[in-house]
């Protein structure tokens, strides 16, 4: 484990692979941690120096009283990379991770040399849903919102069939850190990243699960229709988190989308 204090907040980062190798970095979705990547890592066959971290509020990161800004989670990355001595990357963003990535295009276009966006959007839903959902968190904790966010997450194939699955990855959401949560969801509620995703000029794929509750494939097809060239994808059989349920597929996705762009 390794952690770092950056804009004032120690997050928690992990960096496997050879240091000469391309730069792949994974950024989380709300209410999860870097373990999410392990299924789709065991099976990218390039070598590739993989950075993972824990955005603030989340994981074994420092939980800053909320509510937080995109900006501050955009800066956070853009501040771990230069910890680290990246200089340019491919950034691999899932959900709320996805509009992170699309900020640090905008911010620090240098840092960004192609972009994997799973799951996400330009903008993702209504002011008044987020502040709906905080307020149940704030009067109920995350286990008043697990069902339903699980709902949205799987497929109903896991949710019927990987009862193990299923605990497990709901333990994951209600001990996220509940100011964490809430930050973050105030930084989604208040972020368009329209004009960020307009001026995009690197290689971008765009992944959706077919079966997606939060992020449905339409959205992530309009997102993708608003990045110059980008390719978008739907992966079969899978919630809002393709790379725990599907990551066979969306790792075949992520090889061809390599090969095709000449990125590694």
């Amino acid at each position: 484990m390794q952690f770092a204090k950056i804009n004032g907040v120690v997050l928690h980062y992990a960096v496997r692979g050879p240091e000469n190798a391309p730069v792949l970095v994974f950024s989380n979705s709300l209410g999860t941690d870097f373990r999410i990547w392990s299924g789709l890592l065991e099976r990218i066959g390039a070598p590739f120096r993989v950075v993972l971290y824990d955005k603030r509020g989340h994981g074994l990161s420092e939980a800053p009283d909320a509510p937080y800004k995109m900006d501050d989670h955009v800066g956070d990355l853009a501040g771990l990379l230069d910890h680290i001595g990246v200089q340019s990357a491919i950034i691999c963003g899932l959900s709320v991770g996805g509009i992170i990535a699309q900020g640090l295009s905008a911010a620090r276009p240098e840092l960004v040399r192609g972009l994997i966006l799973c799951d996400t959007a330009h903008k993702i839903g209504p002011p008044e849903m987020w502040n709906d959902r905080i307020a149940q968190a704030r009067a109920g904790g995350l286990e008043a919102l697990a069902e339903t966010i699980l709902q949205r997450w799987f497929s109903n194939d896991l949710r019927g069939n990987r009862p193990d699955e299923l605990t497990g990855w709901r333990n994951m959401l209600v001990r996220t850190p509940l100011e964490g949560y809430i930050g973050t969801s105030a930084a989604i509620r208040d972020s368009d990243m329209t004009d960020a995703a307009q001026a995009i000029s690197v290689p971008t794929l765009c992944v959706v699960g077919d079966e997606d509750g939060s992020t449905p494939p339409e959205l992530v097809r309009t997102l993708a229709g608003l990045i110059p060239g980008a390719r978008c994808e739907v992966i079969a059989g899978a919630g809002h988190l393709p790379c725990i349920e599907k990551p066979d597929e969306l790792a075949e996705l992520v090889s061809s989308f390599f090969q095709e762009t000449a990125l590694v």
